[in-house]
């Protein structure tokens, strides 16, 4: 076959640039292959025509994941046609259906593409895949700075996507990592890379919508902009370059605020937050929410936050929740605790009854109960023989942790060891005959231990991780 020129520079950049960004990441396909997102589309078609000539130069298995939404009537012809070009070209293909069932606030797009991200996070998981690759182009690149724009976005969101990232939360997968190697590409390039390949795909009929407004402005305004100002993608997409790079900087600025502002338990230290000013304050509350893994909030959303945490009594208990998490000021420091922890107080008590296991799990408290050996404790053959209670706390509670010590409240305990006041709510206790026997978080009645030299045993309480 002859060689077009276009064909050509458009395999050796694809080519040169996946290569980039395998060396960058370290990352060698050699043992297990290059997954590809692969609607059908012309984009993707051509992205997978790309894949399909590195793979064979490589001699490395080549996957095309393709995610059914079920939203079009056509979706069960799309996948069928999927599954025949891979089946041609000798790509391992799998299609997977999803249901929206829950479309959020954002709208069935923003649903659809949270669902397709998921499914294909798993995909590469299931195949042990480490990177994947998508379609996105010079004019994508453009639209979605154009968005973001309308939006009134900051410095991150005008960035546009990055050639390559990771985004664990969207995936659901932490070591995968998503590349856009046409990123650099027009559309009308990859166009002209179909007609001279005779590249068979399919057209979304969604895609001429323009109620979405990604499309109005692909149909509508950028056509217009192409007419007044040629080149303007390029242009656009250097923007976002620039705006990338500042992006790094202010990165680097929360990076090193949030080491002078770290208090314990990974909280901040009020004082010397509010000492950066309002400024470096957003910055930092930005890159702290996004390390937690929370969405951005508007800007009129983190002034009310601002102004809930840092401008109260040094005293002050507060909570205020923002996306997933819950965010609490206490003791002149801001703590951050799961927004879905389990409060135990609605929970039925449970009766158990131990028989040597080293742990039992609890779910419905939220917790994991250790039974560990210890030198001073209770009985472990007591223990076997003993019908124990979990419970939450229900008021007027008394332990006694050492025999030299006084029986106080468990709100005299929770005080003296400093466990904040979100997290009291989350703690179990347990009762034997309706006597206070343990309280997670402070330890067990020294009424329980036992002297004698046999096997002691000490419970511990242990949250389960990201509930």
């Amino acid at each position: 076959m002859t060689v077009v020129k276009n064909e050509r520079t458009l395999i050796d950049h694809f080519q040169r640039t996946l290569e980039q960004i395998l060396q960058i990441n370290d990352i060698d396909l050699s043992d297990t292959g290059l997954a590809v997102a692969y609607s059908g589309g012309l984009d993707s078609s051509v992205l997978l025509d790309l894949a399909k000539v590195f793979c064979q130069r490589k001699k490395i298995p080549l996957f095309a994941f393709h995610v059914h939404h079920g939203l079009s009537p056509n979706a069960d012809d799309w996948l069928l046609h999927c599954s025949k070009q891979c089946e041609s070209m000798g790509a391992t293909f799998i299609g997977t259906k999803v249901v929206l069932e829950n479309v959020h606030k954002d709208g069935i797009e923003a649903s659809a593409r949270d669902a397709r991200y998921k499914s294909l996070g798993m995909l590469c998981s299931q195949y042990k895949l480490p990177l994947i690759l998508t379609a996105h182009h010079q004019d994508d690149q453009a639209e979605t700075v154009l968005l973001q724009l309308l939006r009134g976005s900051g410095v991150a969101g005008l960035s546009g996507m990055d050639q390559f990232n990771r985004a664990p939360r969207l995936l659901c997968n932490d070591s995968l990592l998503v590349a856009r190697p046409l990123l650099a590409i027009t559309r009308q390039r990859m166009v002209e890379y179909t007609n001279d390949n005779v590249i068979a795909y399919v057209e979304d009929e969604s895609n001429i919508d323009t109620r979405y407004v990604r499309n109005a402005l692909r149909h509508q305004l950028m056509p217009i902009l192409s007419s007044i100002a040629p080149g303007y993608a390029e242009r656009l997409s250097r923007s976002a370059t620039h705006a990338q790079s500042t992006n790094r900087l202010l990165t680097e600025i929360a990076k090193q605020d949030l080491h002078s502002c770290a208090a314990d338990k990974e909280g901040l230290y009020i004082p010397s937050v509010i000492a950066l000013g309002a400024d470096r304050i957003d910055n930092l509350l930005r890159y702290w929410l996004a390390l937690k893994g929370s969405r951005m909030p508007t800007t009129a959303r983190l002034a009310e936050l601002r102004h809930q945490l840092f401008e109260g009594r040094a005293d002050a208990k507060i909570s205020v929740y923002h996306d997933n998490l819950g965010i609490h000021r206490y003791k002149n420091r801001i703590y951050s605790s799961s927004r879905r922890s389990i409060k135990i107080a609605d929970v039925v008590p449970r009766q158990f009854c131990w028989n040597g296991e080293a742990l039992m799990a609890f779910p419905e408290f939220g917790g994991t109960l250790h039974f560990d050996d210890a030198d001073v404790g209770i009985s472990a053959d007591w223990l076997k023989e003993a019908v124990l209670t979990m419970h939450s706390r229900q008021g007027g509670e008394r332990l006694k942790l050492a025999s030299n010590r006084p029986t106080r409240d468990i709100k005299s305990h929770y005080q003296s060891m400093e466990i904040p006041f979100w997290e009291r709510d989350r703690l179990p206790l347990i009762s034997c005959e309706k006597k206070l026997l343990f309280a997670a978080g402070i330890g067990s009645d020294a009424a329980f231990f036992d002297a004698l030299p046999n096997q002691l045993v000490r419970l511990r309480w242990e949250f389960i991780v990201n509930e």
